[in-house]
């Protein structure tokens, strides 16, 4: 197959052309100027854009790196010669997330339609390989001259140089059957680690099922002993209660009638000091007090006693009347006489008989005064005499004294019975404490407080019991599970040999596969090596390649290979450029050669080296069209 023309509106190309033909086309541009753009569209001429990707961090796919920077669709054309025939196959955009979707084959010139070309097989059709196989020989991006491997470059390698069987790989191969060992063992997970977890939980679940089943057998009897403890507290309880009920209404019965008894007193007492009361009411003094009375008494019969002395003394009016008939005597001698003297005697005679008589007089209201003052005293007593108001204090002092002595009996029986209802009340209280089964201090409380510790005891127990039942239910039947842990065992037996067959299958192909290495490295590094002795005027003689496509190279004057991590970014390039075009040489068909398309690749070999590069290219390209983008003026060379 040969590229001869390109149009693209592509990222940063906007309906621009490039032209080629046969043998080697240089085409020199400086950075930016779109160099890879073109390199992308032509493996997306040929391939498609793959709308599968998603951009990630540092990664955009090409349907959205390569998106038309003008905003117009992304599409282009491809005029090239395959089978001997000019063909232009295109692709264009009809919706967004489709970009290059619709595609065309048809010869050069014409409408006519290639016939069996589409859009998903042009690639493979076109060049003969697959577009990983392309990516990994015949396209050689930029920064990227290092060959990776896959299973499809794997297998066409591997048929070229063995059996020409393109079906099989020993990746793929290997990979499906580690796949099968890690689908039975990988660390902790797989079939067996599975198997493993659970035998173990079945295990476990019949150990503790066994547990559990004796633990209810133990509880049971711890449950039944519980039962009859409960029983024998239930009878005492009854008996004690029993005997403290009865205990305790004789005791309040004695206290009630204790109480009643000195009620009765009290009301006897209280009935007598009322008598008593009305008694003194009635008498003489009533009410007053014993004290007062006999010091009113006293007192009065003191003056009683000084009022009759006083009424007792009987004046005498004789003096008087001697000293008034004097007077006259006196008067009548004067008349008869006419002396002076006589009448002056006579004067004063009448006054001395009228003085006496005016003192006597004063005594005689004196007599009448007492004799009115003792009548008042005796009519306050409304008695006739002092022996009378002495008889009537003594009626008075034996009923003050009754009183007294009714009153004190009062007082006594009054707290006899207060006694006896605050001995009634503490009765009554400690009847109620006796009666509190619950939280009294009594043997009946206390037998009780066991009685519900007993209770709660087996309450808890058949709460153990009913819980350790419902875990043992939701395990399942021990002989289910039983039979279930004997078919795992058979399963984690038929895996584990077959995860025995599978290691020694993988031990066996990695035998087969080192033999088939010994045949696939040798061809490949023998091209490359003889690359690689082009590129570096015979420096580097050997070139050593493994399995995923890493290499090392040898001087002539070295003794053992050199890893790719000792050399040069020069030298690195030459050595990966060589195992490519190795690659090249044995992956891609034979006939109509695939184009080599090489971006950037040389950028870091100095003159002398580009040169012999470019030599080997220029050899290549005899016999297939090479491609190479470049930032670096080649000497010598014809370039576009």
């Amino acid at each position: 197959m040969r590229i001869n023309k390109m149009t693209a509106s592509f990222g940063k190309l906007e309906n621009e052309s490039l032209s080629f033909h046969p043998g080697l086309n240089v085409i020199y541009a400086p950075n930016e100027s779109g160099k890879s753009t073109w390199c992308a569209f032509i493996r997306a001429m040929l391939y498609g854009v793959d709308t599968a990707e998603r951009a990630r961090a540092g990664y955009l796919p090409d349907k959205l790196r390569y998106a038309p920077w003008s905003g117009a669709p992304m599409e282009g054309s491809m005029e090239l010669t395959a089978g001997g025939c000019d063909i232009t196959i295109t692709r264009s955009t009809r919706q967004k997330n489709a970009p290059m979707r619709e595609f065309s084959a048809t010869y050069t010139g014409s409408s006519v339609p290639v016939e069996g070309l589409n859009g998903s097989n042009a690639g493979e059709m076109l060049t003969g390989v697959s577009r990983d196989v392309f990516r990994r020989s015949a396209f050689i991006g930029q920064g990227a001259v290092a060959v990776t491997g896959s299973p499809e470059l794997e297998k066409r390698i591997s048929s070229i140089v063995s059996t020409g069987e393109e079906q099989t790989s020993y990746s793929e191969a290997d990979e499906r059957l580690r796949q099968w060992q890690r689908k039975r063992r990988y660390n902790r997970r797989g079939l067996l680690p599975e198997l493993e977890g659970k035998m173990d939980e079945a295990q476990r679940r019949l150990e503790l099922m066994e547990d559990s089943l004796q633990d209810i057998e133990s509880l049971e009897k711890r449950l039944e002993q519980a039962g009859e403890e409960c029983r024998q507290l239930e009878q005492q309880v009854t008996d004690s209660r029993k005997r403290q009920r009865r205990e305790a209404l004789d005791r309040l019965s004695k206290g009630r009638g204790e109480a009643e008894r000195c009620s009765a007193e009290h009301d006897a007492a209280l009935a007598k000091l009322s008598q008593c009361r009305e008694d003194m009411r009635n008498s003489r003094f009533g009410l007053q007090s014993l004290s007062e009375t006999e010091e009113q008494v006293q007192r009065d019969m003191g003056q009683l006693k000084e009022l009759r002395e006083r009424a007792s003394q009987k004046p005498s009016a004789l003096l008087a009347i001697i000293f008034f008939v004097l007077a006259i005597a006196a008067a009548a001698a004067y008349t008869a006489l006419g002396n002076i003297v006589v009448i002056i005697a006579a004067a004063v005679f009448c006054a001395v008989a009228v003085f006496l008589l005016m003192g006597y007089s004063k005594k005689r209201q004196a007599i009448n005064q007492a004799l009115e003052d003792r009548r008042e005293i005796l009519r306050k007593y409304q008695v006739s005499g002092s022996g009378e108001l002495a008889a009537a204090l003594e009626e008075h002092r034996r009923l003050a004294q009754a009183a007294e002595e009714a009153e004190r009996e009062e007082k006594r029986c009054r707290l006899a019975y207060e006694n006896a209802r605050e001995l009634q009340r503490g009765l009554e209280e400690n009847a109620m404490a006796e009666l509190d089964f619950a939280a009294g201090s009594s043997e009946a409380a206390r037998l009780s407080r066991e009685l519900n510790e007993a209770r709660d005891r087996a309450q808890q127990l058949s709460r153990q019991i009913a819980e350790m039942n419902g875990r043992l239910a939701a395990m399942g039947d021990p002989l289910v599970l039983s039979s279930a842990l004997s078919s795992m065992r058979e399963d984690y037996d038929t895996i584990s040999k077959e995860y025995e067959a599978i290691s020694l299958a993988v031990d066996t192909l990695k035998e087969a596969d080192t033999e088939i290495q010994s045949r696939f490295s040798p061809e490949l590094g023998k091209l490359a090596a003889e690359y690689m002795s082009a590129v570096t005027g015979g420096r580097y003689l050997d070139v050593f390649i493994n399995r995923d496509f890493s290499a090392r190279t040898r001087t002539s004057g070295d003794s053992i290979a050199r890893e790719a991590e000792y050399l040069s970014a020069g030298t690195l390039d030459l050595m990966y450029l060589a195992v490519r075009l190795a690659v090249c040489e044995l992956a891609l068909p034979e006939g109509e050669n695939c184009p080599l398309i090489i971006d950037d690749a040389l950028v870091n070999l100095d003159d002398t080296r580009l040169e012999q590069a470019m030599e080997l290219l220029k050899q290549i390209a005899r016999d297939r069209q090479v491609i190479l983008f470049s930032c670096r003026e080649v000497r010598g060379t014809d370039h576009d």
